[in-house]
């Protein structure tokens, strides 16, 4: 069999970035709303045939970088949104953000090839690949947007995700690429058929888990209306558009037959909870006597919190949640003095003092309907947030203002981790946007209905029932973090021993 290696001896490092560069942005392509799954995945085995023997270490550091800035380039092209909805003061921001943004996730793909090449043992790259991508849902608060395993989400093996997470997606991925990297090596033969033999499992697993059968409901199914208002960000806060949005709400409120419960995007109600009674009052006319989620924002002894409430079926509100994961940037200043000096602020709507954590993640009681652990926005990114410590929800609720996404990749890529998060935890989501995609998920990821981006609107939707406790659920990411460290330090000790 011949070499694939051969042809990559001679390239020149410039040249090996630039193909890898472009490999990067076709396996940006995977991700929504191109969905290029069968485009995206064979581009990932560009990098693993860059990082040759010859190699050195600087230049398959280089390689990584080069990869990680075409795909973080091709799939964050949302990120310039924000700074454009007030243009005049923050629009020439966006190139700089993206072109940052790109080129420092980049460094987390980056590492794992440099410390391969540095121990000698190219394989070395999958597990701290992985590793690198687990570091990225937590390190600096967490940036987990575009996982390596979101390319199998408009696939049948996303529904592995039940079982592995999204990080053993990933694994499970950088491995199949690897080995078929390396068809061409001395041991082609078992390593194609591992490659074979891994994405077949995937593939027929992942048809194995879609056809687990889901527990039919006792009695009645229950209704959820999701009301979308479709107010853009820039006129959002106008004053002489604030009663357009209230009022829409209001009507797709109270239009037809009484649902079991109505769900309203973040940040909702134009006014702080504080100065809101009369206003919900309102609402609550409007509901009737049906249980309400509503996204508001509240002060509480000069800290801002971007909450929702839960107002019960006689119209007072219960339950207060707290957004405890924050926006760095956009909900809130890191280092907010440093910033001032060099007159950059926030952009969200409490920039200028910033919003304050939350407590962390709570069930709300919904009596008939069950329990639910609400999202607020970008919550729904972290696959560690949509589960507590304690009992089982019944369900993930998530309002969200994807109006600061733009009308481009943002909002759907946003929606298609929501579907990965019902598929983790086998649970249905219930997804309440401002300007989309409102949808209700199934516990299976699958999309029940929906409310197209850009359009205002109401859906009802029968909840979908809850899978049994699903295997990723129960255990999360340790498992995998102790494999990824033990073939990490089985790599290390025998880089150690090939050096003596």
């Amino acid at each position: 069999m011949s070499d694939l290696f051969a042809p990559m001896r001679g390239l020149s490092l410039r040249l090996r970035l630039v193909i890898t560069l472009l490999a990067g942005v076709a396996f940006g392509l995977g991700q929504a709303p191109f969905d290029l799954t069968g485009l995206a995945l064979p581009a990932l085995l560009v990098p693993f045939l860059m990082l040759s023997p010859e190699v050195c270490r600087r230049q398959a550091g280089w390689i990584g970088w080069a990869f990680g800035v075409g795909y973080f380039g091709t799939s964050l092209t949302w990120i310039v949104n924000p700074f454009q909805v007030d243009a005049a003061t923050t629009g020439w921001m966006a190139p700089f953000a993206l072109v940052l943004i790109a080129a420092g996730l980049a460094i987390f793909w980056a590492m794992p090839f440099w410390l391969a090449a540095s121990s000698g043992l190219r394989w070395l790259v999958v597990p701290l690949w992985t590793l690198a991508e687990l570091s990225r849902a937590y390190i600096l608060t967490g940036f987990p947007w575009g996982l390596v395993g979101y390319v199998w989400t408009p696939t049948i093996g996303a529904q592995w995700a039940a079982v592995i997470g999204p990080h053993g997606l990933t694994l499970l991925t950088l491995t199949i690429a690897w080995l078929a990297s390396e068809v061409s090596r001395t041991r082609a033969l078992p390593l194609g058929l591992a490659a074979i033999a891994l994405a077949i499992g995937l593939i027929g697993g992942g048809v194995y888990l879609q056809n687990r059968p889901i527990a039919p409901q006792e009695g009645t199914p229950k209704i959820v209306r999701l009301v979308q208002p479709n107010a853009p960000q820039d006129q959002k806060w106008q004053r002489d558009m604030i009663p357009v949005f209230f009022n829409r709400l209001l009507s797709f409120t109270e239009v037809g037959p009484r649902p079991d419960l109505i769900i309203w995007p973040e940040t909702a109600m134009p006014m702080l909870l504080n100065n809101a009674e009369e206003a919900l009052g309102v609402v609550s006319q409007s509901a009737g006597p049906v249980p309400m989620i509503v996204g508001i924002q509240r002060e509480d002894d000069g800290r801002y919190y971007n909450s929702l409430i839960l107002q019960d079926a006689s119209g007072q509100t219960s339950a207060v949640y707290d957004k405890h994961h924050l926006v760095p940037f956009g909900e809130y200043m890191p280092f907010p003095d440093l910033f001032a000096r060099i007159n950059v602020g926030g952009l969200a709507q409490r920039a200028a003092s910033g919003y304050s954590a939350g407590p962390g993640p709570r069930l709300l009681d919904l009596g008939p309907l069950g329990k639910a652990l609400p999202l607020i926005c970008y919550e729904a990114v972290f696959p560690q947030h949509a589960k507590t410590g304690g009992s089982r929800p019944d369900m993930l609720i998530q309002i969200t203002n994807d109006a600061w996404f733009g009308t481009w990749s943002g909002p759907y890529q946003h929606l298609a981790q929501a579907r990965m998060r019902a598929i983790e935890q086998g649970l249905p989501m219930l997804r309440s946007a401002n300007t989309g995609v409102s949808a209700v998920i199934d516990a299976k990821g699958r999309i029940v209905d929906s409310i197209d981006l850009g359009q205002a609107g109401y859906i009802d939707v029968p909840l979908p029932a809850a899978l049994n406790d699903t295997v990723y659920a129960r255990s999360g990411d340790v498992p995998l973090l102790v494999l990824l460290l033990g073939l990490t330090l089985v790599g290390a000790l025998r880089a150690r021993s090939n050096s003596h």
